[in-house]
């Protein structure tokens, strides 16, 4: 709701803009053209989500999961850590934030192990493993299609070392602080009902051809619309009551395009004279230690937005990516998702103190943007 009465406030704030004169005309054709294709991806594959979790895709997989580890948790969350890792990269963090986080949670209850350490991994890893694919995170988006590299190769080029990194650094802290407090091992669990298993099975398949497609060099939007397409068919087929309004993220579309408006505002105001001084023109650690500090402050998508234009391209870019998807573990506004994945804990009766969150953040946040910075520095 509150994310809803801030983009509802962003689009007034632009609105105002546009009709004083602020922002012209052809520059909000501008930013329209090239937010569209984004936003449209942001939407299918939200949809494709929802859906999936919905049919029990998410749960079968984390069941699997735990029978591989045969009651090993030392297994179980290695295990959870690269699911996380995987839908992060293939699916977004938010996904990973909003639905994986209420699997892996329920797993944990289920095997009798405390959630918190699990729920930790999924608001961690959304971040530091949204640097993977362009379809990561809303902000690789934007800087693919800034800089050119709407390739996933290409993109992988680029950050894939510093991706890699940081997914290993903040597992790495993430395993040493809560992995010494669990149980060696955990009781197995009875697996999950199936309500409708033909629903399953489609999820299956279209997630499973998805996942592919959004790597393969055409503009994600398409396959993540077709598989949203195929997806809802489905639901209209078997579960019908399934399909409300509420699997269309309206209000991170309203957030996102009131803040594309207003940054484009403030641009014209000259905000650009005041980021060009905290990005420098330089060195990658200055563009990265910039988006983590902005990201903390306001938030890393207007973060981003805000700086991107005085980073430039290529290492400097990427740098500023560095600072915004796996910085933003300091405050708990810094980032949508976490502000997604505290309201699913609170409404799972999992109570998380924002005080753990910063100081686990207060470790996770500088190491991990720090080492992942090193290959674009060298």
């Amino acid at each position: 709701m509150r994310l809803g009465l801030a983009g509802g406030a962003l689009c007034v704030i632009g609105g105002v803009a546009v009709l004083a004169g602020v922002l012209p005309p052809s520059e909000l054709a501008t930013i329209a053209e090239r937010v569209w294709p984004v936003l449209l991806f942001v939407v299918a594959a939200t949809i494709v989500a929802e859906l999936a979790a919905a049919a029990g895709l998410f749960d079968l997989v984390a069941e699997r999961l735990a029978r591989a580890a045969r009651g090993r948790t030392w297994l179980l969350w290695l295990l959870v850590l690269g699911l996380a890792t995987v839908t992060t990269a293939f699916l977004s963090l938010d996904t990973t934030a909003v639905l994986l986080t209420p699997v892996v949670v329920t797993m944990a209850r289920q095997h009798r192990l405390d959630p918190l350490p699990f729920a930790f991994v999924t608001v961690v890893l959304a971040n530091t493993a949204s640097l993977v694919l362009p379809v990561s995170n809303l902000t690789n988006l934007l800087a693919a299609e800034r800089a050119g590299v709407t390739d996933p190769w290409r993109f992988l080029t680029l950050l894939g070392p510093s991706a890699a990194i940081a997914i290993v650094v903040s597992a790495v802290v993430l395993t040493v602080v809560f992995l010494p407090r669990l149980p060696r091992r955990h009781e197995p669990a009875a697996p999950p009902e199936v309500s409708d298993p033909v629903l399953l099975r489609v999820a299956g398949v279209v997630v499973a051809v998805l996942l592919p497609l959004l790597v393969i060099g055409i503009a994600p939007w398409i396959p993540a619309l077709a598989a949203a397409a195929v997806l809802g068919a489905a639901f209209l087929w078997r579960a019908p009551r399934a399909i409300r309004p509420t699997v269309v993220p309206w209000s991170l579309l309203l957030f996102a395009g009131g803040l594309f408006v207003v940054v484009g505002a403030a641009e014209q105001l000259g905000l650009g004279v005041l980021t060009a001084a905290l990005v420098g023109h330089e060195s990658v650690w200055q563009v990265a230690g910039a988006g983590l500090v902005a990201a903390n402050a306001v938030n890393n998508l207007p973060a981003f937005l805000a700086l991107e234009s005085a980073a430039g391209g290529g290492e400097r870019l990427a740098a500023l990516l560095v600072g915004v998807n796996a910085g933003p573990l300091l405050t708990p506004w810094a980032s949508l998702a976490t502000l997604l994945w505290f309201g699913r804990l609170k409404a799972m009766g999992v109570e998380v103190r924002w005080t753990r969150f910063v100081v686990l953040g207060l470790v996770v946040a500088p190491l991990t943007v720090a080492a992942a910075v090193l290959p674009l520095a060298l």
